[in-house]
């Protein structure tokens, strides 16, 4: 019953989201997909899905959740709650959500993409990923002799930090292991990063682009950034995914959603054959090479109403990974200079990157996908361009966020060792 009243919820909730957004004008400019994030964290917080025993949390070691069977066996030896085996029950659900959402998604959100522009896009993000990587360095070796003597073994949160921050979660947790991180310092780190993490999202997701455009220039693609009537209409997607939808764009987009799932089928038949490390990097390389590629054909970029079909699997993401934040963290800090410390690698390198493109004259759209893809994962790439309303930095930002996946972990343990030596 709790299966099926969860992917009910999590895929019915953006329906009612989008219908509201057409009816009422002032909802549809707050935006779905802000509605859809707070939705999610008002879900997560207010009762409704239990907390985490802390039993349970040193088992995960930044897992989502564990087998079923152990967890079964843990609660009859009374290591576990009724209510973490309802919590582990849940998480199962919402991972495999997010696990199945982004891959639909991402083909969809390509099928309609002009390529020129996106390759054009793509080149000058490049010098803003270099500089991301720096503001990044900076701030986490600042942070370390900053904080070496006041946090357990701040060299390996160093290395941690500097592989969650260029590759995301996956690198944490291949980090933990490679470093031989302590259970609780690790889930310590991981539970400030999503904290803080909610709050970075929101900001981009809301806020961000209008403060950033008054001190860097503003996302113009050399001139062919949105310049007609329709392409605006389209970056508005998900609010328009309801308006003039019809039998006769219903079987060309259903078609195109056969294709996106071929394309995930593919995506994940390749990553099997590789080791677990690499799998989460091939789906997404595979995925958005075969999404480009299907771009290319007139058959397929013509259809209507895939990119706005798209973000509405991002809004389910959207809602599912909001439900998973506990704010409650926030106001049980046990490590206060391990939360400053995240709060400087996160906060204090974006502001230096800011700093950097105000030099460079990198623009606020390249600037804040950058950071996004490095810091959140690639995942997080088409929810902030859906709020920026700018698809052209889809594929950069995809790509910046493989590339962090790619070099996170020898990022990691280079930096790590290095601090170590001094």
């Amino acid at each position: 019953m709790t299966t099926i009243a969860l992917f009910l919820f999590y895929f019915l909730t953006p329906f009612l989201i989008l219908f509201l957004c057409k009816k009422s004008k002032t909802i549809k400019k707050i935006g779905a997909i802000i509605i859809a994030y707070l939705t999610g964290i008002l879900f997560g917080n207010i009762g409704i899905i239990p907390r985490a025993s802390d039993a349970f949390r040193n088992l995960l070691s930044g897992k989502t959740f564990i087998n079923e069977v152990e967890a079964l066996e843990l609660y009859e030896q009374g290591v576990l709650k009724q209510s973490d085996l309802l919590l582990n029950q849940i998480s199962s659900i919402q991972d495999l959500i997010m696990t199945i959402v982004i891959p639909l998604s991402i083909p969809l959100l390509l099928f309609s993409l002009n390529i020129k522009s996106s390759i054009n896009t793509l080149k000058k993000s490049l010098f803003s990923t270099f500089i991301a990587i720096l503001s990044l360095v900076i701030c986490v070796v600042t942070g370390f002799f900053f904080f070496r003597h006041s946090i357990p073994e701040a060299w390996k949160v160093s290395g941690m930090m500097m592989g969650l921050y260029t590759g995301g979660t996956p690198n944490l947790a291949a980090l933990g292991t490679a470093l031989n991180v302590q259970p609780n310092l690790f889930i310590m780190t991981h539970t400030y990063d999503l904290v803080i993490g909610v709050m970075l999202l929101l900001f981009f997701i809301t806020v961000a682009q209008r403060i950033f455009n008054i001190f860097l220039p503003h996302f113009n693609g050399k001139g062919d950034h949105k310049k007609t009537k329709d392409i605006i209409k389209e970056s508005e997607a998900p609010d328009n995914l309801l308006e003039n939808f019809s039998r006769k764009n219903s079987w060309p987009l259903a078609k195109a959603f056969g294709l996106s799932v071929l394309i995930f089928g593919i995506g994940g038949g390749l990553s099997m054959l590789l080791p677990s490390e690499y799998q989460m990097a091939v789906v997404i390389l595979t995925i958005t090479a075969l999404g480009i590629i299907a771009a290319l054909i007139p058959g397929v970029n013509k259809i209507e109403k895939t990119f706005e079909l798209g973000m509405y699997f991002i809004l389910v993401f959207s809602l599912t990974v909001s439900s998973m934040a506990d704010l409650r963290t926030i106001f049980h800090i046990e490590l206060f200079d391990l939360f400053l410390y995240v709060l400087l690698a996160v906060m204090g390198s974006m502001l230096v990157h800011l700093i950097f493109s105000a030099i460079f004259k990198i623009d606020t759209d390249t600037t804040i996908i950058t950071i996004t893809a490095l810091s959140m994962s690639p995942p997080f790439v088409p929810v902030v361009a859906g709020a920026l309303k700018n698809k052209e930095i889809i594929v950069s930002g995809i790509t910046i966020g493989v590339f962090g996946y790619a070099i996170g972990n020898f990022l990691g343990v280079f930096f790590a060792y290095l601090l170590k030596s001094l």
